[in-house]
């Protein structure tokens, strides 16, 4: 373990849970969401709801949704810029359950062209996992840029993107698929060394399965 996993990367503080990692989850919301969001309604579990008034943990979930770095000046300003952006913020109590991490959140997006989901959790230092996109279970980190791809489960489907990815010599660490039932809805998420050209992604979304495509970068502080 690095010794910024437990310090916690640069950021605008009090708390690198509270606050870092929550602007992080804000930031990969808006990321899946490929627009400004115009209504969230975030729902904050446990130690998040709790004590989250006094670490900043509305401001730094908004910064995150504006796009801000955890370690962004703006950061507190937040609240009123989202505001001045045409962007509705509501908070809440939501309860999880007894397996979910302390410092979890529900974030449910609408933007003009899209709506998206996820769940996901502040694990320390900074750091946060991504456990649900769309009521569909994922485990993402932000630690590596990872492809995130909306897909119908069709046969050959994973053969035929690892195939494109391995043409461009794009190597591929962690493929994970989740389904509601075979042949339904599918989310694929492929963890990548290094960078994604454009034109791979464009190449990608013309395959008949695929809904959509997001790229998402690593995590601002990575």
């Amino acid at each position: 373990m690095r010794i910024f996993e437990i310090i916690g990367p640069s950021m605008i503080g009090p708390s690198s849970s509270h606050t870092a990692g929550a602007c992080r989850l804000g930031w990969v919301a808006r990321e899946l969401l490929g627009e400004i969001p115009t209504e969230v309604i975030v729902g904050l579990h446990g130690s998040f709801w709790a004590t989250g008034d006094g670490h900043g943990t509305k401001e730094a979930i908004t910064a995150g949704l504006l796009g801000f770095a955890p370690d962004d000046e703006r950061l507190i300003q937040a609240p009123v810029l989202a505001r001045e952006a045409g962007m509705t913020v509501h908070f809440d109590f939501l309860d999880l359950g007894p397996q979910a991490h302390p410092n979890s959140v529900r974030l449910q997006l609408r933007g003009a062209n899209r709506e998206v989901a996820l769940i996901g959790s502040s694990v320390g230092g900074g750091n946060v996992c991504v456990q649900e996109i769309d009521e569909l279970p994922v485990d993402i980190r932000g630690t590596l840029v990872t492809l995130i791809l909306w897909h119908q489960d069709t046969p050959g489907f994973l053969a035929g993107i690892t195939a494109v990815l391995a043409c461009v010599q794009i190597n591929v660490a962690t493929i994970r698929t989740s389904r509601l039932q075979r042949g339904e809805e599918a989310i694929t998420a492929i963890e990548v060394d290094g960078a994604v050209p454009r034109e791979v992604s464009a190449l990608l979304q013309k395959a008949s399965a695929i809904e959509r495509i997001v790229c998402l970068s690593v995590l601002p502080g990575f």
